[in-house]
């Protein structure tokens, strides 16, 4: 029995695997496992690159829980959702879109379980926006002993069932199995996309500005290249949404429907995945060719708007298979750790045809956020998985650990918790996974690395 993680980056052969059917199922496989002295880990779509799941005693799978418990209305107009832990990200959006409901934000893959989203501090980009984390509002868990217990931020601040919740939501899994998570969403909404092509100095140098005027930036750059694409997406007002909804309902459904799924057919599926992974093969077979490969993908790029509802907008598909690297960056670190990392790419040589890319969010009070307590920008390089990377990520992690950044709990990295004690606060994590699980049933390698041992 063996589990590969989806960027091939690391493998495990468990003892035992399981897809429980129910959470009664579930309470009773992890309680025997605890019984006969087996760690365990859940595992949802295995698109952490770290070996965050990875174990040598029982996998489970939440393939089975999945699907909305229930709905919330709010008098905001916002709502409390309760899914079952192993729904995919694409299922969620589906079925909130059916209720008039959307993701306040989302991070640019949708295939992940909503547990492993949140657990690995998933994020997608907006200065004044959190990750996934920030939107949840209370979890169902199955501890060590195979009892479930319910925690959410409306328990008091302090007490047993708050603290626990805060490393319940965002845990990496160390304190037990999420059986389900209640999301706090918002009404539906459309985003206006405005994909521009800018020199990659004025975007370096005025980020900040760029971020001040839209609610959310995605920023790519082929290393090699002085071009930019920078993606800005904002929201329609209320008088836009009804336009657009109006124009849409005058055209016939044949043309709706093309519209709708064009972005995805030409970008996704033929730019995007298809091209992309043309060059990939020819890169990994003829390194010298990616600085001309490069320049070509950069000259493709062109500028061009569109409306759509905010999950189609902010998601987008990932079929040729990578390792990534990220780290939190302070923002205003963002310049230098973009110049030292171009001066690198630039004196080394090194071969690299994925894109740099830019993201950014709000400070947060997660405690193990990687935005926790400041403004932060995101910095992700990746390698295609069939060429070296080694080289690559350690000159990036040295530039990005100067700048004081963090990395991101599902992307690889060599941090351990004594480096990263300074960023969080890693005694109370501790504190709360002693208490709800003494014999560590739900520890493994990488959690031992970066969080140390209760």
């Amino acid at each position: 029995m063996t589990f590969t993680t989806w960027g091939r980056t690391f493998t495990a052969e468990p003892a035992q695997q399981a897809t429980p059917r129910d959470e009664a199922a579930l309470r009773a496989l992890v309680a025997r496992a605890a019984s006969d002295g087996l760690r365990v880990r859940a595992v949802g779509a295995g698109h952490s690159f770290t070996d965050a799941a990875v174990t040598d005693g029982l996998l489970l799978s939440l393939d089975h829980l999945r699907g909305l418990e229930s709905v919330q209305r709010l008098p905001s107009g916002s709502a409390r959702v309760t899914v079952g832990a192993g729904t995919r990200l694409h299922e969620l959006n589906r079925t909130l879109a059916s209720h008039g409901l959307a993701m306040r934000n989302l991070g640019d893959i949708d295939r992940q379980s909503v547990a492993g989203a949140i657990s690995t501090g998933t994020h997608g980009t907006g200065a004044r926006l959190g990750g996934l984390a920030t939107q949840v509002r209370g979890v169902r868990l199955v501890l060590a002993d195979g009892s479930v217990r319910t925690v959410t931020d409306d328990d008091p601040p302090g007490s047993p069932e708050r603290v626990l919740f805060e490393v319940a939501r965002l845990g990496l899994g160390t304190v037990g199995v999420l059986a389900a998570v209640t999301l706090e969403v918002v009404p539906a909404y459309l985003l206006r996309s405005t994909e521009t092509v800018r020199p990659w100095r004025e975007v370096v140098d005025g980020y900040d500005a760029l971020v001040d005027r839209h609610e959310r930036v995605d920023a790519y750059w082929f290393p090699g290249t002085d071009r930019m694409l920078t993606w800005c997406n904002d929201p329609l007002d209320r008088d836009e949404a009804v336009a657009h909804a109006e124009r849409q309902e005058g055209l016939p459904g044949a043309l709706r429907r093309l519209g709708a799924g064009a972005r995805t057919v030409l970008d996704e599926e033929v730019l995007a995945n298809g091209v992309l992974g043309a060059a990939m093969h020819v890169a990994a077979a003829t390194p010298r060719w990616v600085p001309r490969i490069n320049r070509m993908s950069a000259a493709a790029l062109g500028d061009r708007t569109y409306v759509a509802p905010s999950d189609q907008v902010l998601v987008t598909r990932r079929r040729v298979r990578f390792a990534e690297m990220e780290y939190a960056v302070p923002r205003d670190a963002l310049r230098e750790v973009l110049t030292d990392l171009a001066a690198w790419l630039r004196t080394s040589g090194e071969p690299v045809p994925f894109p740099v890319e830019v993201r950014c969010a709000a400070a947060d009070d997660v405690w193990l956020s990687t935005a926790r307590d400041r403004d932060t920008a995101y910095v992700a390089v990746h390698q295609y998985h069939r060429m070296p990377r080694e080289r690559y990520f350690a000159a990036a992690e040295e530039i990005f650990v100067a700048a004081g950044g963090r990395p991101h709990w599902g992307k690889l990295h060599t941090r351990t918790a004594d480096d990263l004690a300074e960023h969080y606060p890693l005694d109370d994590v501790a504190s709360v996974r002693a208490v709800v699980d003494p014999g560590g049933t739900f520890r493994n390698a990488y959690t031992d690395r970066v969080l140390g041992t209760p």
